[in-house]
Formats: structure tokens, C-alpha cells, sequence
């Protein structure tokens, strides 16, 4: 699933379309049928990104709101008549430009909505950016004091640090020297603080890898261009040990 980095250098190609115009909209799967007619006429105003969604503001108070899911990707084309046979979603521009939603396995999901109430909905649900002034340490160790999850589990929660996923939560924590099945609550301030530092380095670190990643044609992989120190690496020797990487489950994921 793409996580923070590979969705923000997903909004960051985007934005050339900031300023555009929408024509129409075509759906084939992983949108409401009402889509088309909630966005034509509407300009760009915006590309955002709140944790793993991505907000393409519009005029008039309504957002075109996407979760890329498993396997989806987001961009735009010169000419919205060229599309992939895996489109689901095609919002042609005035200028002759698309937006494309692709997505093979028909996961990703796209939404015209009010942005007054995605807003309220998003703030409900999600936790603070890892990468904002407000993801400080003293907010993340508040956080951490009122858990009783697994560090692991508690990175993943979105409701406590927004977009963080299971790559690079993995590699915070193995970075901060911390067991991922070590209940949050109890670990250390100058260890959270650790772990907090980790968090930041290395979404800042994947958020270049992955614009590297993504100006190459075709589709790209999660973490494609970052250096994975234990993440799907089991039975690899560990960099700092040498011993071999081991995988465990949590919650249904891979854990290493």
C-alpha cells in the first residue's frame, strides 16, 4: 500500500494541474456514478495531502477526494483520449489534459465531497503529519503515555501519527533500537524521543526517494529507491548485528 512518501510525490507530480479546469469526468469503477456531475465546470484550485489521502481542492467548496488503497496510482496526462486500459476513473481538462485513476485491481476509491465535511471526517480520523510543526516530541510522547499498544501497532494507528505505514514504521523503530511488540506506554521518554527523530529522517528521506522513484515511467513500488535496513529483508544478515533479520506477524502484517 503506498504510504506518506509515495503519496505525497504522487501530490507533488499532480499539482502541475493546479489552476485547471475540469470538462467532464468518466467513470468506470472505484467511484460514484454522481462524481461526473458534482466536478464538471469545476477549477483546480490545490493539490493536498492529508496522511494517505490526497485532496484535489476544487472551487466552490467541494473536494475530489482519493485513497489509492493497495495498489492505485494517480496522475495526469497530456491528452485524456490516450488513457490506460486500466483506468477507472478520467477527469478530462479544458486544456485537453487527464487525470487519470488507475488501478488494476479496482481498490482505489475517488469522491466528490464537501470539503467542510471531509475536513471534519479526516480530523476525526487521523492523528497529526509526521512532517508538520505540530508532530512535535512532546505531543508524541503525550500520545505514546495515554497507549497500551505494541510500538509497532501504535505507528500504524493513523489515529495517532497520520500516513505512517508498515515500511517505514518498521524502519522508525529499528532505527530507535525499539522491539515493535514493546507496549508504547512504557517506553522511555529519551527512547520515544529517539523514535520520534527516526520517524521524521526517514519519511523525509522517502518522501525524496520516492519523487526519484516516481519520475521514472511506468508504476513504481513502494520504498523502490529508499535503503531498506530490515523491511522484507528475513533471514538477510542485519547491517548492524549481522545476525539474520527475522519476520513475525502483527495484526495480520509482516513485521521485521
Amino acid at each position: 500500500m503506498p504510504e506518506l512518501p509515495e503519496v505525497e510525490a504522487v501530490c507533488r507530480k499532480l499539482r502541475t494541474v493546479e489552476g485547471a479546469r475540469i470538462a467532464a469526468a468518466r467513470v468506470f469503477r472505484c467511484a460514484s456514478a454522481t462524481l461526473p456531475r458534482r466536478i464538471a465546470g469545476r477549477r483546480i484550485h490545490r493539490i493536498e495531502r492529508r496522511g494517505k489521502h490526497i485532496l484535489i481542492r476544487l472551487d466552490s467548496g467541494f473536494t475530489l477526494h482519493t485513497h489509492l488503497r493497495m495498489s492505485g496510482n494517480l496522475y495526469s496526462i497530456p491528452n485524456h483520449c490516450l488513457h490506460p486500459a486500466a483506468a477507472r476513473v478520467i477527469v478530462e481538462l479544458h486544456d485537453g489534459r487527464g487525470i487519470i485513476l488507475e488501478d488494476n485491481r479496482a481498490l482505489a476509491r475517488m469522491e466528490a465531497v464537501s470539503s467542510e465535511k471531509l475536513d471534519q471526517r479526516l480530523a476525526r480520523q487521523l492523528g497529526p503529519e509526521p512532517l508538520s510543526e505540530q508532530f512535535t516530541v512532546d505531543a508524541f510522547v503525550a500520545t505514546a503515555r495515554a497507549a497500551r499498544q505494541p510500538a509497532k501497532i501504535f505507528l500504524m494507528d493513523q489515529r495517532r501519527v497520520a500516513g505512517l505505514g508498515n515500511i517505514y514504521a518498521a524502519e522508525a523503530l529499528f532505527r530507535a533500537r525499539i522491539g515493535p511488540c514493546r507496549v508504547i506506554q512504557g517506553i522511555s521518554r529519551v527512547r520515544l524521543a529517539k523514535l520520534h527523530s527516526a520517524i521524521v529522517a526517514i519519511l523525509n528521506d522517502a518522501v525524496q526517494s520516492a519523487c526519484i522513484a516516481y519520475e521514472a515511467p511506468g508504476e513504481f513500488a513502494e520504498a523502490e529507491a529508499f535503503p531498506l535496513a530490515v523491511y522484507d529483508r528475513e533471514g538477510e544478515p542485519c547491517w548492524v548485528c549481522g545476525r539474520a533479520i527475522r519476520r513475525i506477524p502483527q495484526r495480520g502484517r509482516s513485521t521485521y
